[in-house]
């Protein structure tokens, strides 16, 4: 049998394709034939099909969990980058004239994310607008270079932005787990569709940051 997707043959797009992330929970669901197996099923092994539906609705529980650890893990580090990039614009703000604006962004978001994926992503875009605002005024002013306080700082701040970078990774890692685990047929499928569980959107990027990845830094 010849391979569906042949790269060598194509076709191949030349223009090249912009890929979005779908922000859309699917039910999961099951079909009258795959309910009918699992009743037949139950009548014939009702106490080991009984166990075994326990486990896996656990084992959903526990995803679950997994889950919103990681977003807590996200939301941890946010907060920290919000506190690093706090005290580099009160650095500056004492060398410089800084945009009061990206002080007044700064103590909005000081006590941290909610736990809400809209809120926290919303808050991971501000604040790398304001890191990218920071980081122009310290190339602006060479005299700062050797401000070692600040030069810390924006240590620290490029640190922290790698480990949220790596902490979504894991997330979507098990957000792929789970939408992997409610389509999983027979048993988890059938769990999943008792539950009323649905797939799960992955982290995606804003538009604002997708239009500051094609500009031209150097």
């Amino acid at each position: 049998m010849a391979n569906a997707l042949d790269e060598l043959t194509g076709p191949t797009m030349e223009e090249g394709r912009d890929t979005r992330v779908i922000a859309k929970q699917i039910p999961v669901t099951i079909g009258k034939g795959s309910k009918r197996l699992v009743i037949f099923l139950y009548i014939i092994t009702f106490g080991l099909l009984v166990i075994k539906k326990k486990k896996l609705e656990s084992h959903f529980m526990q995803l679950e969990q997994k889950i919103n650890t990681n977003a807590s893990e996200i939301d941890n580090y946010l907060e920290q980058r919000v506190m690093i990039l706090q005290n580099a614009a009160k650095l500056l703000d004492k060398a410089i004239d800084l945009d009061k604006t990206t002080m007044v962004e700064i103590a909005k978001y000081r006590s941290g994310s909610a736990n809400n994926e809209e809120i926290r992503n919303d808050i991971a875009t501000k604040m790398e607008n304001i890191g990218h605002q920071i980081s122009v005024a310290f190339e602006q002013y060479p005299d700062l270079k050797a401000h070692q306080e600040l030069a810390d700082c924006l240590q620290q701040n490029s640190y922290l932005q790698r480990e949220i970078t790596a902490a979504r990774t894991v997330y979507n890692d098990t957000v792929n787990q789970w939408n992997h685990d409610v389509n999983q047929w027979l048993w988890k499928q059938y769990v999943a569709a008792k539950a009323g569980y649905t797939t799960r959107v992955p982290f995606a990027t804003s538009s604002e940051i997708r239009e500051q990845a094609r500009q031209v830094f150097f």
